[in-house]
């Protein structure tokens, strides 16, 4: 029987360095555990090397989302920052539990960061759009950020919500969806989150767009044991999925002509977001939290 290859601490760390990683960047990590095959110290060991390779200085983000799965039959009906497991998977659920990582308010898909920027990035994600240019991945990507996807493709890609959002996609609801927050005082809120789309966008639920970020040399790759790492820049990203987006392609039409719309659900509500001024309504309760 041949034996699995062990990846280790080490390797992650000159091989994450191989690849381009270097000290003070932002970096927006989706990830699979299993894609490596077997990691020495699991979920924790690939959190140190990312934490090892970026440093102190620069910025380490992951989903910590929930996907509702809280306010379901039979789960705990609200979102606690400091208990709600996250659904993306093993490592960025180690994640935000850690020391000195941040995690944000938003209800359905709060966000996890850790070093320099960390606060500021998360600090009001409740009071801004889910996916906006004011959220915590619409902060990285203004302030140069990449995009490290660990075994996974880029169907996983958050941050193409937030091109999405920029433009105004007619299929996401802004702020029209309100769910039970604990807040760190112990008040209980109704936070605000986007309303999710009632089908899949043919853009981005279907990772139509990754190959051409692949064929105009926008990525870098690296094999890490089993594991397919491919780190990006999202202001490439943006660019070529924006142009998808606002052009159509092939038989798709652009998005603004697409008739998909926001779902309704039993907690779908008015939006408390001001269009035009680009902000939260005065009488939204998040301005006090």
């Amino acid at each position: 029987m041949t034996q699995k290859a062990v990846v280790t601490y080490e390797t992650l760390v000159r091989s994450l360095g191989a690849l381009g990683l270097e000290v003070g960047m932002g970096v927006m990590v989706h990830s699979s555990l299993s894609s490596f095959g077997f990691v020495a110290g699991g979920a924790d060991t690939v959190i140190r090397a990312l934490m090892a390779v970026l440093t102190p200085e620069g910025t380490l983000m992951m989903p910590s989302f929930n996907f509702g799965v809280p306010f379901k039959a039979g789960g705990a009906g609200v979102y606690d920052p400091t208990t709600t497991p996250t659904v993306n998977g093993a490592i960025p659920d180690a994640f935000w539990r850690m020391p000195n990582v941040r995690r944000s308010l938003d209800p359905t898909h709060p966000i996890a960061a850790w070093g320099l920027n960390a606060e500021r990035f998360v600090k009001h994600h409740h009071r801004t759009l889910t996916m906006g240019p004011q959220s915590p991945l619409g902060l990285l990507y203004a302030a140069g950020g990449y995009g490290l996807l660990l075994g996974i493709d880029y169907t996983y890609n958050t941050f193409h919500h937030v091109v999405e959002t920029t433009l105004d996609a007619p299929c996401l609801g802004k702020r029209t969806e309100a769910y039970p927050v604990l807040l760190p005082n112990g008040q209980r809120i109704l936070g605000r989150t986007w309303g999710w789309r009632e089908h899949p966008c043919p853009f981005t639920d279907e990772n139509r767009y990754g190959a051409l970020l692949a064929e105009h040399g926008l990525q870098r790759q690296v094999l890490i044991g089993a594991c397919l790492v491919t780190l990006f820049k999202l202001q490439d990203c943006f660019q070529v999925l924006a142009e998808l987006l606002q052009q159509g392609w092939g038989d798709l039409r652009p998005c603004q002509r697409c008739p998909i719309r926001p779902r309704t659900v039993e907690q779908t509500v008015s939006s408390d977001w001001d269009d035009v001024a680009q902000t939260l309504m005065p009488e939204s309760i998040a301005r006090g939290y």
